[in-house]
């Protein structure tokens, strides 16, 4: 308690002037000192002299003090720039102490008043030699005094001994309060190995392991390595999941606060990170200039991915944007994050897609030059047995935009679409896919241009596996998975918003573009690594909990359907999907048969369903009774496709 008040004192009333009469002190000791060393650590010089020289001296050093504000220094964080101070106040005195005996000996102002040079020398190194330890004394004292004021203490390992490595040491050691202890480096450079770096070691990638932070009591490993491959890195952090730490990670040097790394930017790593792809990033865009000049419609766009749809574009040089949503509450959410953005050329409109008259007046208004459809249902769980909604939103509600597009000679209409609708095993699949199919009637009537974009999961929107895992995680566990084999593709909000811009800029129309994923991630091993990137064990602190597929799930996720295959874009990462030809006007007639029956409620409206998409077939769920009465796939199939 003593010491914590002592800190708090040193800090409150150490001033600036505090700082000026110490700093003065020591060159008045270091003046003496000079001429002890003098004469041979002996008394054998006029001690009068020294007491006229010494106030002369000190008067001197106050002044060159004063001109380069070398006692302004904070003295807790004494760094390069102090010292260097500190050296140019010690060459200005001794500067201005030899013009002054120049002076005096040329006017002899005062008698016998005289320096020799190699006092002035001496008394320079002393001076410098004491400001400069007396700082670092200080500073020391001070970080021990208020490191004893608090009780714990965690140790850390800091992975990576290059200069990103040592900034990261310097911040840790320079906060205060973080209260931490650097015990070691991590390198793969064997001549950095053994050697000391701030006095602390520097051990090869080889010793990390888990008796080597038990030894060393470590709590977290902080990885601080720049210019570092995604891959690369990703295998180092999932290297240092089974161990007995918490893992965190150092931004790049571009993300630093002005230049210079903040503690509060080492974060904990993110399941995110450790998604086997890296992330896509579309350079040479055409966005800007088809953007440009436009009115924009954005359906959905207080959803996951609308939302940042409609963040990008703000961006962009466009002439309206007109949000649409019948979510009240995001929707104003996101106008109010528009405008302390300081985007204001936006329109947010509370309605419902299915209102076909409150859409046609909107169209009518606004006259929108591209059309990005992001409005639908999209949890397979819930709308396996909701399927008047499914079909209502995902069907009748795209078949009206569509309709409207048309019929208001809308230049582009981009469709969100999903990997779920690729050989669909439940209804909301279904309804996408449908909806996918009514777009490729419409783009033959040659008018709108009509897009598809279609990708798979979503990181951290409404209702994915991980914004649910961490809720888990908060309540203690058990995270719950539904098979241990299930997989999934996923990419970044960002990216897919990314995606449908891009297509809406590149699409000539008729295309559904997909993404090269990279590979599938296991739910099940992304289950078990939150748990162990969170500092937990597995199973022991939090368990996993198998559930069973849900109705209409499947185990795997695919980006093409059977018998479809891929053209190339300008972007690598980016692909046509080529899809088969179709029976338009057969395909045509049934969605519309589907739509008023479903009007109706109609109870036979899966089963329509199953005969418009042929490859539909029922999952683990109580509708995979209509897949026994159909008449054979192979017959479906020539009813719906052209010969």
């Amino acid at each position: 308690m003593m010491n914590k008040y002592l800190a708090n004192s040193v800090h409150k009333y150490a001033s600036k002037w505090l700082v000026l009469l110490i700093d003065i002190l020591i060159v008045a000791i270091s003046f003496g000192l000079s001429y002890f060393i003098r004469f041979n650590l002996t008394l054998n010089f006029e001690v009068n002299h020294l007491m006229l020289q010494l106030p002369i001296v000190a008067i001197i050093a106050m002044i060159t003090f004063f001109i380069t504000g070398s006692y302004k220094g904070v003295i807790r964080h004494t760094g390069v720039r102090d010292v260097y101070n500190i050296f140019n106040a010690i060459c200005l005195s001794s500067i201005l102490t030899i013009l002054l005996i120049l002076g005096n000996r040329k006017l002899n102002y005062v008698d016998d008043f005289t320096i020799p040079l190699s006092i002035i020398i001496i008394h320079s190194l002393l001076a410098f030699i004491g400001l400069v330890a007396s700082r670092y004394i200080f500073k020391a004292l001070y970080h021990s005094v208020l490191t004893e004021s608090y009780n714990s203490s965690k140790n850390i390992i800091i992975y990576g001994a290059g200069e990103s490595g040592i900034l990261t040491y310097n911040a840790l050691t320079a906060h205060l309060k973080s209260n931490v202890r650097v015990v070691g480096y991590i390198d793969q450079d064997k001549q950095k190995v053994g050697k000391l770096i701030n006095g602390v070691k520097v051990y090869g990638k080889e010793e990390l392991n888990e008796s080597f932070l038990l030894k060393r009591e470590v709590s977290e490993v902080i990885f601080s390595i720049q210019n570092i491959g995604h891959k690369e890195l990703m295998g180092l952090v999932e290297g240092m999941v089974d161990f007995p730490v918490l893992v965190k990670i150092v931004p790049p040097v571009e993300d630093w606060i002005n230049g210079e790394l903040k503690v509060s930017q080492i974060k904990q790593i993110q399941i995110e990170d450790l998604l086997d792809r890296a992330p896509i990033s579309i350079k040479n865009s055409k966005i800007s200039q088809e953007l440009k000049d436009k009115v924009i419609f954005v359906t959905g766009g207080a959803g996951s991915i609308g939302s940042e749809i409609v963040r990008q574009i703000c961006t962009y040089d466009y002439k309206s944007l007109i949000v649409i949503d019948q979510a009240e509450s995001p929707l104003y959410d996101l106008q109010q994050e528009l405008k302390q953005n300081g985007f204001h050329n936006f329109i947010p409109i509370v309605s419902d897609i299915r209102d076909k008259n409150k859409m046609n007046l909107i169209f009518q208004e606004y006259s929108p030059n591209i059309v990005f459809h992001a409005a639908a249902y999209k949890h397979v769980p819930l709308m396996e047995y909701n399927s008047y909604e499914a079909i209502k939103i995902n069907v009748a509600g795209t078949k009206t935009i569509v309709d409207l597009a048309y019929n208001y000679d809308v230049d582009k209409f981009v469709f969100v679409s999903t990997d779920k609708a690729v050989n669909p095993t439940n209804v909301m699949g279904a309804t996408k896919r449908i909806a996918e199919m009514y777009i490729s009637c419409k783009q033959q009537l040659g008018k709108t241009k009509y897009i598809t974009t279609r990708f798979g999961n979503v990181l951290g929107s409404n209702g994915s596996v991980i914004p649910l895992f961490k809720k888990q995680m908060e309540k203690g566990g058990p995270l719950t998975v539904t098979h241990k084999d299930i997989t999934r593709f996923f990419m970044t909000i960002p990216e897919a918003s990314q995606l449908v811009l891009e297509a809406g800029a590149m699409g000539e129309g008729g295309e559904i573009f997909i993404f090269d994923m990279g590979e599938s991630v296991k739910i099940y091993d992304l289950a078990k690594n939150m748990i162990k990137l969170s500092g937990l064990r597995f199973p022991e602190d939090v368990d996993i909990k198998l559930t069973g597929l849900r109705p209409g799930e499947k185990l795997y996720e695919e980006l093409l359907a059977n018998g479809e295959n891929t053209l190339p874009t300008y972007h690598k990462k980016i692909m046509i999907s080529k899809v088969r030809s179709l029976d338009y006007s057969l395909v045509r007639s049934k969605i519309d048969e589907l739509c008023v029956n479903n009007l109706f409620f109609n109870s036979d409206t899966v089963k329509l369903m199953k005969e418009i998409v042929p490859e539909y077939i029922s999952n683990n769920s109580d509708l995979c009774e209509l897949d026994d009465k159909k008449e054979s796939k192979k017959t479906l199939e020539n009813k719906i496709l052209q010969p």
